[in-house]
């Protein structure tokens, strides 16, 4: 059986026939509506401690490249959070050009690439697995990627991609990770109630997507449009995206009757 991807037999307009809730009212992503998102003055600067951040294992999933955290301490809260969350592992998405990319969008307008950091509520749940589908069990960070200056600390990753080409395959990151360098400068973002945006798209999410992106290199970017969808023990599949790991993002579904929220980072405002 062909399980769920990003092409047309089997992309996102698929989703809802294996996974119900992919069909459900809090979805995600969405089209952030930019100026128009009230300032909730409730909210206030998130809080984020990484330390000594270990990664089991990069892999290539044949959805993404994905780092599994294993080691270290980390804590996420404040903003729309009451409890403490902690770092599961972090992901990206992007596109075939620099035009299309990213999971969110903002007033329409697409970037060249989303970068996901996924933590779950410790305060609540033992486990990630628990959490996972729980209401406000996960907690995701989401940057913005533009093309400019090489990214140092993303460079870990994007250096090591050529060894996971295909899926299925993994390899250790021997440096630690400082995830607190993939936030941007602005603390400014928008939050709201959400869903994991890969199957089976659990509505278990606190959206804070960043409204300042994020730069990587051009040579970064096209580390990850060279990675594979398939194995290398199989044929390169013939579908629209010739088994490119390319176009691995959902796009945005309707809000419905969610709200997001916008907190203005207050160094911006003195």
């Amino acid at each position: 059986m062909v399980g769920w991807g990003y092409s047309k037999t089997n992309g996102p307009a698929t989703w809802a026939s294996l996974y119900p809730i992919a069909g459900g009212s809090h979805q995600s992503p969405i089209d952030i509506k930019g100026s128009s998102c009230p300032c909730d003055s409730s909210l206030t600067a998130i809080q984020v401690m990484y330390q000594d951040i270990r990664i089991s294992e990069l892999s290539n999933s044949g959805h993404s490249w994905k780092a599994q955290v294993a080691g270290g301490s980390s804590s996420l809260k404040g903003g729309p959070l009451s409890d403490e969350y902690v770092l599961e592992q972090f992901h990206c998405h992007w596109g075939k050009t620099n035009e299309t990319g990213s999971e969110h969008t903002v007033n329409g307008h697409c970037y060249s690439g989303e970068l996901h950091l996924v933590h779950w509520n410790k305060t609540k749940f033992k486990s990630f697995a628990e959490a996972a589908a729980a209401e406000g069990g996960l907690a995701v960070l989401g940057m913005f990627l533009v093309v400019g200056n090489e990214h140092a600390e993303l460079g870990k990753v994007s250096k090591l991609l050529p060894f996971i080409q295909h899926k299925g395959q993994a390899i250790t990151l021997t440096d630690p990770v400082n995830p607190a360098a993939f936030l941007p400068g602005s603390g400014s973002y928008w939050t709201y109630s959400g869903s994991l945006t890969t199957p089976p798209c659990y509505e278990s999410v606190t959206w804070i997507v960043f409204e300042e992106p994020i730069q990587l290199s051009q040579e970064q970017l096209d580390a990850f449009r060279a990675m594979k969808s398939y194995h290398p023990t199989e044929c390169c599949p013939e579908d629209d995206l010739g088994g490119c790991l390319v176009e691995n993002y959902r796009p945005p579904c309707p809000l419905f009757d969610r709200v997001v929220r916008s907190y203005k980072d207050k160094m911006e405002e003195e």
